[in-house]
């Protein structure tokens, strides 16, 4: 399991903290993915990329933990302490991260690794390549068709 969380721990980590905006919280949300993907260890098929099976995991830990946030801000406010209302629910903006990251999982690999890569941990697509060994031009390639099929995800259709 080391090496899964060496490969993967910074994604994940990216994942949390942008869906979070709290280093501690998103500290809390990777360990809390971490473990249940050991728990949940049979349920991974190898035929999938390990980084998509992880980021559905994330997504499901940051949703609980807007719910049990939610959850608590209720108990809190039904005690009539003074605390802050509270949220009404996701807010749009995580929302769209979640849908982001999602989608990314649709994708397969190697474009969801590279996308990730690029938009979420900010690397170059020098960088991804020389991460990956592979031409910066192929780099290029998978993001234009991996925004492509994403764009395509997207799509509304009227009727």
């Amino acid at each position: 399991m080391r090496f899964v969380y060496d490969a993967h721990s910074k994604l994940i980590f990216s994942l949390c903290l942008k869906a979070l905006g709290n280093y501690h919280d998103a500290e809390d949300c990777t360990q809390q993915v971490f473990t249940r993907a050991w728990k949940s260890r049979a349920t991974y098929d190898p035929e999938h990329a390990m980084g998509a099976w992880l980021t559905g995991i994330t997504r499901r830990v940051v949703a609980d933990f807007y719910a049990a946030k939610d959850k608590q801000n209720k108990v809190v406010e039904a005690t009539g302490t003074n605390t802050p209302a509270p949220r009404s629910g996701l807010s749009d903006e995580v929302v769209q991260r979640v849908m982001v990251h999602h989608s990314l999982t649709q994708l397969g690999p190697p474009q969801d690794q590279i996308l990730a890569m690029v938009y979420i941990q900010d690397m170059s697509q020098r960088d991804v390549s020389e991460k990956l060994g592979i031409p910066v031009g192929t780099v290029k390639s998978h993001i234009y068709r991996g925004l492509a099929a994403l764009r395509r995800l997207w799509e509304v259709h009227d009727g």
